[in-house]
């Protein structure tokens, strides 16, 4: 993405498909044939934060995400980090957060859109746009499965199971 052309960012659109492809066909086939793990189930969402955070940051420094568009980046970023720090506190409970459909359809839209906008002026101008709509679209779905996980976990602090710290 940091090279001017073309054929670069078309590049970096293909590489960023076979990351998202490969990280959908590893899960699926791991829980098809019951070969998950205790390490995948644990690298797998740490992998897919790193993805989005790491194209997150790379569009903003190739000026493709810029002025309001920051917004909704900053949402999907830190509705990342407030997932993984409620995830890691649950599972100190001993509580598993599962993935909802909507939490899906917010991957999917927000690797669209990220696709989208790693490719930008490399396509029409209106897969740009594309990619901004898809961008709010992703933010908005990221507060709404971001205040379910939030409301799912509240459920778990406040039982008296764990002191809170001071």
């Amino acid at each position: 993405m940091f090279l001017p052309g073309a054929f670069w960012q078309w590049l970096a659109l293909l590489i960023y498909i076979a990351a998202c492809v490969t990280d959908y066909f590893d899960g699926m086939l791991a829980r098809q044939r019951a070969q998950e793990s205790a390490l995948g189930r644990f690298l797998d969402p740490i992998a897919d934060k790193l993805l989005v955070a790491s194209v997150i940051l790379a569009l903003v420094a190739v000026d493709r995400i810029v002025g309001w568009l920051i917004l909704p980046a900053l949402i999907i970023l830190c509705r990342e980090v407030l997932v993984s720090g409620l995830r890691e506190f649950l599972a100190g409970l001993q509580v598993s957060v599962p993935v909802s459909k909507l939490a899906k359809w917010k991957t999917t839209v927000q690797m669209v859109a990220l696709g989208l906008l790693i490719l930008g002026t490399a396509g029409p101008l209106s897969i740009h746009t594309l990619g901004e709509i898809g961008l709010w679209i992703a933010a908005a779905l990221t507060i709404a499965t971001g205040y379910n996980y939030l409301r799912f976990g509240l459920r778990h602090m406040g039982n008296g199971s764990q002191s809170a710290p001071r």
